[in-house]
């Protein structure tokens, strides 16, 4: 693949690419990308949790893209940054990530310092081709990831508990690429899956120690409200 480069650092491969517009190479560079993803804990101590959310302005010509950061065991935010960039490609089903990692990029490098660990709002490797945002952003940024998603894309589960903590395997084509969890009782659940560079257990559990109450962890929470301009 044209553009791309591949560094393997001590802790978790990083890559750089081009940028490509069209549908096509973009589902190209996904089956290239999709080579370089680790699915096993890559992890040092997590001291802090980030969490990414993108919102839009301008009738979605601007993408405006959050980073919060969180101390890992008070859940206090410590740092955050806000970037705006031009929105540089229109909704694809299942190309997501060609459309806002960039964003979220230019926030990540606004920060005093990275967090150990990123909940990115959306899918990681639960997607038709393994590769969503927060799989993509992992790659890209070198960071730990995994997603949190609030629908289902792909795959199927058995039926959830209602019960607080609850979580069935999400499998998809028979491999289990996430877990349906119970965040809140009555509510819909939420997606978990691994991006770049953590195991599936590992990101169910630190999603629940982020959870406080609500349905979304209070990483994604946060960075919603930023990228959103709540508060």
């Amino acid at each position: 693949m044209s553009g791309l480069q591949v560094f393997d650092a001590d802790a978790l491969v990083r890559v750089e690419h081009d940028w490509p517009r069209d549908a096509p190479a973009c589902r190209a560079l996904q089956t290239e990308l999709t080579r370089h993803v680790v699915f096993e804990d890559r992890l040092g101590p997590v001291r802090t949790i980030g969490g990414v959310d993108i919102g839009f302005e301008d009738q979605g010509r601007i993408t405006r893209a959050a980073v919060v950061v969180l101390d890992a065991r008070t859940l206090t935010v410590v740092d955050q940054a806000l970037a705006r960039v031009p929105t540089r490609m229109p909704y694809i089903p299942g190309l997501l990530s060609f459309r806002e990692v960039p964003g979220a990029l230019a926030a990540l490098s606004q920060l005093a310092h990275p967090p150990d660990l990123l909940h990115v709002d959306g899918h990681g490797i639960a997607h038709p081709r393994r590769l969503g945002v927060a799989t993509h952003l992992g790659l890209v940024s070198g960071l730990p990831t995994l997603g949190v998603a609030k629908k289902r894309l792909t795959g199927h589960h058995e039926p959830l508990p209602d019960e607080y903590g609850a979580w069935v395997s999400l499998i998809d084509r028979g491999e289990t690429v996430g877990a349906v969890l119970r965040s809140r009782v009555g509510v819909k659940p939420i997606f978990i899956s691994g991006g770049h560079g953590i195991g599936l257990e590992t990101a169910i559990a630190s999603t629940r120690s982020a959870l406080t109450g609500y349905k979304l962890p209070a990483t994604t929470r946060a960075a919603d409200r930023l990228a959103s301009d709540r508060g």
